[in-house]
């Protein structure tokens, strides 16, 4: 309508002004003449004819001229509309392969996405949202073939087309490529949130704790995770080193660089004293978890304590004995103290806590430790008692 208003409003004026001289020329006595001389050819019309001639042929060829320049732009905006409606299409078909993918239509989705993603004003959405419901359907040459062509369509956005690929090995439990992946897409964004965070989940899954050591700094630096969470995981790290060390130099190497503030943390301290234990350096460790158990009292601080091979058992059973009185009720405290005043072959003393240890509670390792002590003495009986007692606890607990 715009179109129209725009096109009649000068030729109405025009109209009215070629009307209103018209007029007023007719209206004179003279109404003058022109005369056009072409060589041997003159043409001669009054003012008025001409100047009507003039305004209509200008008209006319105003006309002509707009209809060829609209003829011209036929093909461009045949073209353009083809296009609007492959857009139209693929925003539809877009929409269509989400809905599918979500309702676990995986193989229509595909179809739907890469038909129209040529089209699209997003393409690399088609190939990525196809490459995940490929996935999802178990056809890995597919989401391949899917990631390649997004990446052939949209090689500026190497990072999106790189962690959607990371996210679909890692779910795969393709856990080597995926790796190779990220250790890529970090070195071309060592702060990316996104790519440190599948990271430190691949480095779990692979069980790679040495990496995900070098990876915590970023990890705090970057916020991928919270202080907290951080804190937590170095202790899940160094748990997991100290395990894998197979000697004492390494155990005490690794030890000397873990920080203070986990040292102090219940699960690092034991992981630390258990690991010692495996390789026989209880020895070593001694006199450190004894001042960490008088600090802190903890039982399985002190069932560690009780199969450390100490050089003075003496000197153990005395420390042992300066924590009853602080624990007289305490049932592991009495069986240990039983167990060492057996080893000092104090046999009476040794008695007397393990009858005590079981009267409070009684347990497989007590019942048998007492069997054990009353067997060195020669009293089978008893010592066949106490076996049998051992036995009915194991059975009950089964």
């Amino acid at each position: 309508m715009k179109k129209l208003l725009y096109f009649l409003a000068p030729f109405l004026s025009v109209i009215i002004i070629a009307v209103a001289g018209y007029q007023w020329l007719r209206s004179l006595d003279n109404h003058g003449y022109v005369i056009i001389g072409i060589g041997h050819w003159s043409l001669e019309k009054s003012l008025v004819d001409f100047i009507s001639g003039l305004a209509i042929s200008f008209f006319i060829l105003y006309l002509f001229f707009r209809w060829l320049g609209w003829l011209f732009r036929i093909p461009s905006q045949l073209k353009r509309r083809g296009i609007n409606i492959k857009f139209n299409r693929s925003q539809e078909a877009l929409i269509a392969g989400l809905v599918d993918s979500a309702e676990g239509n995986f193989e229509r989705a595909e179809n739907v996405l890469i038909k129209h993603a040529p089209h699209s004003g997003a393409p690399l959405i088609h190939y990525l949202t196809a490459a995940r419901a490929a996935q999802s359907r178990g056809a890995l040459e597919k989401r391949d073939q899917y990631l390649k062509q997004a990446a052939d369509q949209a090689p500026d956005s190497s990072l999106a087309i790189g962690l959607t690929q990371a996210e679909l090995h890692l779910s795969g439990k393709e856990f080597t490529q995926a790796l190779n992946t990220l250790t890529q897409l970090h070195a071309i964004d060592p702060s990316h949130a996104g790519v440190l965070k599948l990271l430190h989940q691949t480095y779990q899954y692979l069980g790679d704790w040495e990496g995900i050591q070098k990876l915590i700094p970023s990890l705090h630096k970057n916020k991928v995770l919270m202080a907290a969470e951080v804190k937590l995981l170095e202790a899940d790290v160094f748990i997991e080193l100290l395990k894998q060390a197979d000697d004492a130099e390494k155990i005490e190497s690794l030890w000397a660089e873990i920080p203070k503030y986990i040292k102090t943390m219940h699960g690092v301290l034991i992981t630390y004293f258990s690991v010692m234990l495996e390789v026989g350096a209880g020895a070593t460790i001694e006199n450190e978890l004894t001042k960490a158990l008088s600090a802190n009292w903890d039982e399985n601080l002190l069932l560690l304590f009780s199969k450390i091979s100490s050089n003075g058992v003496e000197k153990q059973l005395k420390m042992a004995e300066l924590w009853l009185p602080f624990h007289p009720d305490n049932a592991l405290l009495l069986m240990i103290l039983g167990k060492l005043s057996a080893k000092c072959n104090d046999v009476e003393k040794a008695k007397a806590y393990l009858t005590q240890s079981i009267t409070i509670t009684p347990t497989v390792q007590a019942y048998h430790t007492l069997g054990d002590v009353m067997l060195d003495q020669g009293d089978k009986d008893s010592a066949s008692q106490c076996y049998k007692q051992a036995l009915e606890l194991v059975l009950a607990a089964s």
